[in-house]
């Protein structure tokens, strides 16, 4: 015992002491970095996703979980220039943007605007030298044969991941391989969001729909069912390759708007070995399809599929070496987005996006350094946004000192709120009467108010359908609804309530009452909010109505039975919204057309509104270029549109984001998604950042072990002394 107390007090020092220093030490690492330590330093983007993608097929793929991938891997004939606003379309993988030559149904070539156009042609002649990513598909030996593309089921046992094959080849790419996508669109075995919309547009793609269906019966009664069906053996009388570098593509009648799709990744190319690789027999059930492991030409290919956890993109080593804008707005020269201007892209090697399925860890990470960029919820909002009287958004101090910049852009969708224009009420049978209501209740529902309380600011009153960004849209005083706003030296003002309830009187309903029966007025809203987290929006809504005394009643239903009544035409009134499938005012105009409603025919029109005048103009619009005639019928039909009021215009979605002050060349464009490209990393401010703000606090720990030493000490000293007293020599 006394030979362990005594080692115990001349131990106990300098075991103090080194662990203390090592303590203190440990301050200067970062311990909770979640990515490997191999990682550190190296040109990665890191960003993290919630939902899992769905499809990577570029057939079937059309979300917006799914196209920030895709849009990275494929490349679709063209693309939107990344600084200009209005969007503007540019060569992607072809040589130019084709315009169409149109002819008459004697195939005569004829103008744009003749009396009688049959179908229109465009050729696209794309760029030469593209190669693919490398991929097991496109393999060959050293005589040229493929290798992987008679596998047996001995030759797929153990190959669980595309990394198991062990060669990789490509080629360049052929017009022919746009040619096969395109008609991927009609495989019977796929189901593409866009077929019926094309089927209606590209010349013989429904009659191909029609063959490959039959090719598929018959496979299955020859008890093949599922075996490859080899579209380059079915022709489609409107796509033809002209050459290697050439195709064409033959659109019925006049559809100018048909050159956006072209930016869509639905009409980027597959080559007909990827899709012979994928259907073999075998494959499907483990996984090894088109939908799971993408094949393009674009700067990046994915790496790494794990839906539940981690998706990884790497640089493609055979990317064909496109080069950063060399012109864009008049700030973006100050917002240092042009420093690239030629040089060749991407500038990041890798991107790894992480899963989050909550809010908080995501949010934490980020001010912690570990993801590039994050958008902005609802619970994180006050502490990341400020926002002055005037409106203008800044960032909060404390991200401001972590050099945090904040981004925002107005959304190319607008939310709105519908009156059904078959009701007998609010609809356009009434006459005067319902306009004049439909006017006073588009001036009492107060959206900048709704903007302030549910949205954080995040919007913009609409003043029509067009939303920014978009040709057709004004700003300032000519593009204001004057029939619900007054323009005054600070902006556009709502009318007062005082003009809403004249409107409601002159409509025959003073003071919320019908004037022939006495009766206080009832509407019906239809909509999908009614649990208690709603409840303060439908009280808001409540609000608005009873500034007119008008009694609202709300009808709250799951969203498949509020589809139902709006397609029935049976609901008064209703809030939806449209995001644009390109930056065309059609594409938002076609919601007003009375060949579409919704409850007649099926269509997009789902306030069933009708004008004459109105739908005359959409056709002249509709074949016309961007121009100062163009933009004049859009003025005239936005004025119809505010003097019927079929919608009370809500407000366009404003998207607020953050990052870093390592991240660059960020400029948020609402139409491309294949904008990781341009982005890149100073992993040098990242790393020193990262080091800052998450170096661990270990002195507490110190301070502990050095209380506990001096704790036990006087115990150590007693005991030694009781020890040195029981040695000493006994007196005779």
């Amino acid at each position: 015992m006394r030979r362990f107390a005594t080692g115990l007090a001349r131990g106990l020092v300098p075991v103090v002491l080194a662990c203390v220093a090592a303590l203190t030490a440990a301050c200067s690492e970062v311990w909770n970095d979640p990515y490997p330590a191999t990682d550190r330093g190296r040109n990665i983007l890191y960003a993290a996703f919630t939902e899992r993608p769905k499809h990577l097929d570029p057939v079937q793929s059309y979300s917006e979980d799914e196209a920030g991938y895709n849009a990275q891997i494929y490349e679709p004939p063209l693309q939107y220039h990344y600084l200009r606003r209005p969007y503007e379309l540019v060569p992607l993988l072809a040589e130019s943007v084709p315009r169409p030559r149109y002819y008459d149904s004697q195939h005569r070539e004829v103008a744009a605007d003749a009396a009688e156009v049959a179908y229109g042609i465009y050729d696209i002649r794309i760029r030469p030298g593209v190669r693919y990513q490398p991929h097991p598909a496109l393999a060959r030996d050293a005589n040229g044969a493929l290798l992987y593309h008679a596998l047996s089921a001995q030759d797929l046992a153990g190959k669980r991941r595309l990394v198991d094959f062990r060669e990789t080849g490509t080629r360049e790419l052929h017009a022919e391989d746009f040619a096969y996508q395109i008609k991927r669109l009609a495989h019977p075995r796929l189901h593409s969001p866009i077929f019926g919309l094309m089927s209606e547009y590209i010349v013989g793609l429904k009659e191909l729909s029609d063959t490959l269906r039959d090719a598929d019966k018959a496979l299955a009664a020859q008890g093949k069912s599922g075996a490859w069906l080899d579209l380059a053996q079915y022709p489609l009388s409107g796509v033809e390759v002209v050459d290697a570098q050439t195709y064409r593509i033959k659109v019925k009648g006049r559809y100018p708007q048909f050159v956006y799709w072209l930016a869509m990744s639905f009409f980027a190319p597959v080559p007909r070995e990827v899709d012979r690789f994928y259907s073999q027999p075998g494959m499907a059930e483990k996984n090894l399809v088109l939908d799971w492991y993408p094949v393009g030409t674009g700067p990046y290919m994915l790496t790494e599929n794990n839906p539940n956890a981690r998706m990884v993109l790497e640089r493609n080593p055979n990317y064909h070496g496109e080069t950063y804008p060399t012109d864009g707005e008049t700030a973006d020269h100050a917002a240092r987005l042009l420093v690239d201007a030629g040089r060749a892209l991407p500038f990041i090697d890798r991107v790894v996006f992480t899963r989050e399925r909550e809010g908080i860890p995501y949010w934490n990470k980020f001010l912690q350094g570990y993801y590039d960029e994050s958008g902005i919820s609802s619970d994180s909002f006050d502490r990341a946004v400020r926002v002055s009287v005037e409106g203008e958004a800044s960032v909060s101090p404390e991200m401001a000192d972590k050099g945090i910049q904040l981004e925002t852009a107005v959304s190319t969708a607008s939310r709105y709120f519908a009156f059904n224009w078959l009701d007998p009420v609010v609809g356009g049978a009434a006459g005067e009467r319902a306009k004049k209501l439909r006017q006073a209740i588009s001036i009492a529902l107060d959206w900048e108010e709704f903007i302030s309380i549910f949205a954080n600011g995040r919007g913009i009153a609409g003043q029509g359908p067009i939303p920014p960004g978009i040709f057709g849209f004004i700003e300032g005083e000519h593009g204001v609804n004057p029939v619900i706003y007054d323009w005054t030296p600070g902006g556009p003002r709502r009318k007062s309530i005082d003009v809403a309830r004249k409107l409601l009187a002159e409509a025959g309903y003073p003071n919320g009452r019908d004037e022939k029966t006495g009766q206080p007025l009832t509407l019906t809203l239809d909509t999908t909010e009614r649990g208690p987290d709603d409840k303060s929006r439908l009280d808001w809504l409540r609000k608005q109505f009873a500034k007119l005394s008008i009694q609202l009643e709300i009808r709250g239903s799951d969203y498949n039975r509020f589809q139902e009544r709006v397609r029935k035409g049976a609901a008064q009134m209703f809030i939806w919204g449209w995001n644009a499938d390109y930056p065309d005012p059609e594409n938002f105009l076609f919601l007003f057309l009375t060949q579409q409603s919704r409850a007649k025919l099926q269509g997009e029109n789902a306030a069933n509104y009708s004008n004459a005048e109105f739908d005359q103009l959409y056709e002249r619009m509709r074949l016309m270029d961007n121009g100062t005639e163009r933009q004049a019928i859009i003025d005239r039909m936005i004025a119809i549109l505010r003097e019927d009021a079929p919608w009370s215009f809500g407000f366009h979605p404003k998207d607020y984001s953050l990052r870093h002050a390592w991240t660059g060349n960020s400029k948020p464009n609402q139409m491309a998604r294949n904008t990781l490209k341009y982005q890149k990393i100073d992993t040098a401010l990242r790393a020193q950042r990262r080091t800052e703000w998450n170096r661990v606090v270990l002195w507490p720990l110190g301070l502990m072990v050095l209380l506990f030493a001096a704790a036990i000490a006087p115990a150590v000293i007693a005991l030694r002394r009781r020890e040195r007293a029981q040695a000493l020599p006994v007196s005779r």
